[in-house]
């Protein structure tokens, strides 16, 4: 599977019929493609993964966008008749998929961004979360229903939620099951950025053109600093952050990056 992702480079590449991949000059745009909802299953999990972990190794791809296929899911989440049986080994297998794909997304060495064009409940909101921006159209709902049908989030839902929202919101959403709209969404910074019905996908691939200007090379060396907060205090990093300042003196983009402002042009990157 993993080798048959070369063609994305080319045009549009349909992975397993679940997912689709597509190359926007320095953009990956991903399409979860599962109709009627867009659930996630093993083989979906899986490729994603795979495309996630093949985009991160291509130099020419600096920021991925994930979406959702049609106007009305950007992800229902897992399909729970994968759990109607009670099966406790399946139920492993597919909380390792779920890790594994969204802990992919989490640590893609560039920009990820969320362009949430419908409903983003349990794992489809996972996912969101394990992107670095969100983009939700008004219509768009989001919740972590899954303490409802006795389950409960199992791809870092119940930490980067409360991370991003506060400990009071993320006990509304998962404890007492609110759904919340778009617009308290925004509201309380579970996204950054409101739209009309439409346009997430454009509005991120358009931020995404934006991280494309940015060097690849010092995105690489910000982005875990900034995540790195989430496990310890932000004054264990002052030293860390500081040490990779003066990494970014051995790349060829910082020269690139600063010589390009004094001479008042265009830097042209070479992600490296």
């Amino acid at each position: 599977m993993t080798n048959a992702i070369e063609p994305y480079q080319s045009g549009v590449f349909d992975l397993t019929h679940k997912l689709t991949v597509e190359k926007h000059g320095h953009t990956a745009l991903i399409t979860i493609n599962h109709p009627p909802a867009n659930t996630w299953d093993r083989e979906s999990l899986i490729g994603l993964r795979q495309v996630v972990e093949h985009l991160d190794r291509d130099p020419e791809i600096y920021a991925l966008v994930i979406t959702g296929q049609g106007e009305k899911f950007f992800s229902a989440g897992a399909d729970l008749k994968l759990f109607a049986d009670g099966d406790r080994h399946r139920a492993r297998e597919m909380a390792r998929r779920f890790g594994e794909a969204f802990e992919a997304l989490r640590d893609f060495r560039g920009v990820t961004i969320a362009a949430i064009n419908g409903f983003a409940l349990g794992g489809g909101l996972e996912c969101a979360l394990a992107c670095d921006l969100r983009i939700a159209e008004r219509q768009a709902e989001l919740g972590l229903p899954e303490a409802s049908v006795g389950l409960l989030p199992c791809a870092g839902g119940t930490q980067a939620l409360a991370w991003l929202v506060g400990e009071g919101w993320a006990k509304r959403m998962i404890l007492c099951g609110e759904r919340l709209t778009a617009e308290t969404a925004l509201r309380i910074g579970l996204v950054e950025q409101l739209v009309d019905a439409g346009e997430a996908r454009g509005h991120a691939l358009l931020l995404a053109t934006r991280v494309a200007r940015q060097s690849p090379v010092a995105v690489r060396a910000i982005k875990p600093l900034i995540n790195g907060v989430r496990g310890r205090g932000p004054d264990t990093f002052a030293a860390a952050e500081r040490e990779a300042f003066l990494d970014l003196f051995e790349a060829e983009d910082t020269r690139e990056g600063v010589n390009a402002f004094l001479e008042k042009r265009d830097p042209q990157w070479r992600n490296r």
